[in-house]
């Protein structure tokens, strides 16, 4: 009987972690009117302890690559469980607004930032040789899973229980799963004398280049990632994810309705994550990124045509397959073109740039809202970006550089 590698025992308890990690990023929405109710302090003060959070979840992508880069996964993903854990259990005795700041915001942000996107990126760039793009697809599904498991969840619990009972219960489980994390999570396959998956011989993984950075932003190729996954931010998590809702009940939609869509589309999130993930181990992730954001910027120029159940439904599963495929072929041509060695440093730039097109459309989508009287503008403004982003990255140059190879 043929042994499983070990690489997918890493995989998995990493998975567990990272699926966890949506969860708490998904809490937010369900805590925000409990938290308003209990503590008596106004939404825009609780909404700033979500916003701390989620900025520093995309800040801490870069420090968190760095420092995966240099201490490995093992260590920074054991902490950051630990944060989570001690920010979830502090967050439960908040009694005012600077608690919620710190340990719903400040706490939180950094704990989940260091589970985020990069721990995958990096697990999958040290681990496997074949089914790279599988392993980070896996990664981008266990945080759609996370998000479509943990919402209804914590919302039964919250009604409950009450939220901070189901904080404590979420910091139990982030605990909990620091265990595996601190078993099964190993730095690299030759540090147990294994060879990668798909490989012939262990092989170290050599130690990241310092000056990466410095190299990167004199680099073409890596501005390049960083606005095509900047606008990846912008036309998902900022307009869709943020203005969805509002924008289908201005239009006739109930609210019920309109979250039942952006269930269906995690759903298919999860499918065509994983079904990106098998592809970019088969198809130049170029052509990939351009056929993911042309076809998003299409979706996008429907939305405001939309008037009815069938469509919507349409609308959720083409947009759910496409939600965050884009991100196993970005990492992809970020470990090609700066060294996997590297991949946790300059993909954790290229991730916190994704974050910044997502926060400036969470806000653009409702200036444009205001100043105009409806969405139609935002959306189609963001399909425009998509399809110039499908055409931009045609022009990254795939092959590692000497300066930057392994």
């Amino acid at each position: 009987m043929r042994r499983i590698h070990f690489g997918w025992l890493v995989v998995a308890s990493a998975g567990a972690a990272v699926f966890l990690s949506a969860g708490v990023r998904a809490a937010p929405g369900v805590f925000l009117l409990p938290i308003e109710d209990d503590l008596g302090i106004p939404r825009s003060t609780v909404s700033l302890a979500v916003s701390i959070g989620l900025l520093l979840y995309g800040l801490s992508a870069p420090f968190s690559g760095r420092l995966i880069d240099r201490f490995g996964p093992r260590r920074v993903a054991t902490v950051g469980m630990a944060i989570i854990a001690g920010g979830m259990a502090l967050s439960a005795t908040a009694r005012s607004s600077l608690h919620l700041h710190l340990f719903f915001g400040v706490l939180s942000g950094v704990g989940t930032g260091l589970i985020g996107s990069v721990l995958g990126a990096t697990i999958a760039n040290r681990w496997f040789v074949k089914r790279r793009g599988l392993v980070i697809g896996l990664f981008g599904a266990a945080t759609s899973a996370g998000q479509l498991v943990f919402l209804p969840l914590l919302a039964s619990l919250t009604i409950n229980q009450g939220w901070r009972t189901t904080s404590t219960w979420i910091a139990l489980a982030a605990a909990v799963a620091v265990i595996p994390v601190a078993l099964f999570v190993r730095n690299d396959p030759a540090a147990l004398g294994m060879a990668p998956y798909g490989g012939d011989k262990p092989v170290p993984i050599p130690r990241p280049d310092p000056r990466v950075m410095g190299k990167a932003i004199r680099s073409p190729d890596f501005w390049l990632l960083v606005g095509t996954f900047g606008i990846c931010g912008l036309t998902s998590n900022g307009i869709v994810g943020t203005h969805f809702i509002a924008h289908a009940v201005e239009h006739g939609f109930t609210e019920a309705v309109a979250a039942g869509t952006l269930a269906v589309m995690g759903a298919f999130n999860f499918v065509g994550t994983i079904a990106s993930g098998w592809l970019t181990d088969r198809i130049d992730p170029r052509r990939l990124l351009l056929v993911y954001y042309g076809f998003r910027g299409v979706s996008l120029f429907l939305i405001p045509a939309l008037h009815d159940r069938l469509g919507l439904a349409a609308f959720a599963v083409l947009f759910g397959l496409d939600y965050i495929a884009t991100v196993p072929p970005t990492v992809a041509l970020a470990a090609d073109t700066f060294g996997r060695q590297n991949v946790g440093t300059v993909y954790g730039w290229v991730f916190a740039a994704h974050q910044g097109g997502a926060a400036l459309a969470a806000w653009g989508g409702g200036y444009i809202r205001e100043e105009v009287g409806d969405y139609g503008p935002a959306f189609l403004g963001a399909g425009v970006a998509a399809v110039l982003a499908g055409m931009a990255v045609l022009a990254i140059r795939r092959a590692v550089r000497p300066e930057l190879a392994i």
